[in-house]
């Protein structure tokens, strides 16, 4: 008998699939993917794995740059993915200013709900993937369990880490994250 549960990682953007350069990145010239990052969405994405990309944007409301300069850098980044034969099942941007009192900057779970809405999955199976505590946070906020790449933020990250909030893994990259995810998905 076949499984109706899909399996599905969710994984920040900036710091993880790319190089954080401790701005946003406005510009695809700007651009460039994370050591191992690709290697990982590659492992997941011939796995089955529906892979959603859950990013904050504030740089969009705070009007540093725009919405269509925002979504020109998705666009190629999703070419580039293409090429190498991973597919992105969605992407689910925060655009609204840091001061914005939405329900969908994380740590809050709006994005991440809109994900897989309608989408059988099991969430003691699903991992969040990110280098900042809003992303350890959101996924605690949506039950399910998370990873800390030491990439982009996540070496900074886990200094702050409290024993209230714990990841349940710490790992250098995406691409070394992917064993626990597989493994938690059998």
């Amino acid at each position: 008998m076949r499984n109706p549960h899909r399996k599905v990682v969710f994984i920040d953007r900036d710091g993880v699939i790319n190089v954080d350069l401790w701005k946003y990145v406005e510009h695809w010239k700007e651009f460039r993917f994370e050591k191992g990052a690709l290697e990982g969405l590659k492992a997941l994405s011939e796995k089955g794995f529906d892979i959603f990309i859950i990013s904050n944007q504030a740089g969009v409301g705070d009007g540093i740059f725009s919405e269509a300069a925002m979504w020109q850098v998705h666009e190629k980044m999703i070419a580039a993915m293409a090429k190498r034969d991973i597919k992105i099942r969605g992407t689910r941007y925060c655009i609204h200013a840091k001061k914005a009192k939405c329900d969908c900057r994380k740590p809050k779970t709006r994005l991440l709900e809109k994900a897989v809405a309608n989408l059988n999955f099991e969430k003691e199976k699903t991992y969040f993937v990110g280098d900042k505590t809003s992303d350890i946070e959101a996924g605690k906020n949506f039950g399910i369990r998370t990873i800390l790449v030491r990439t982009g933020y996540g070496k900074k990250t886990e200094k702050e880490l409290t024993k209230k909030l714990q990841p349940d893994h710490i790992v250098n990259d995406l691409r070394d994250a992917v064993p626990i995810i597989l493994k938690t998905a059998a």
